[in-house]
C-alpha cells in the first residue's frame, strides 16, 4: 500500500530576493507529479522574502495557512 501523506501548502512570493519562487514552484509540481494530489501552492505577487508591508494582505496570508492547518488537522484519512 503507498504511504499516506499529509497535505501541503507552500508559500511565495513573486518578488522574493533571497529564495527564489522557483523553488516553491519545482516542488509543488514535483509533488504534484508524484501523485501528491493534497498539494496547494500559493504566490503572493507583491512583497519580498518577509512578505508585503500591508497589514490586510499579511493578515488574509496569515488566515489562510490557519485555514488550512484547521481543514488539514480534521480531515479525515
Amino acid at each position: 500500500a503507498a504511504a499516506a501523506y499529509p497535505p501541503v501548502l507552500l508559500t511565495t512570493s513573486t518578488a522574493d530576493d533571497r529564495v527564489h519562487p522557483g523553488h516553491a514552484r519545482k516542488m509543488a509540481a514535483r509533488l504534484q507529479e508524484a501523485g501528491h494530489a493534497r498539494t496547494l501552492f500559493f504566490e503572493e505577487t507583491e512583497g519580498g522574502h518577509g512578505g508585503r508591508g500591508d497589514r490586510r494582505p499579511q493578515a488574509a496570508q496569515t488566515a489562510m495557512k490557519y485555514v488550512f492547518l484547521q481543514r488539514a488537522l480534521t480531515a479525515k484519512a
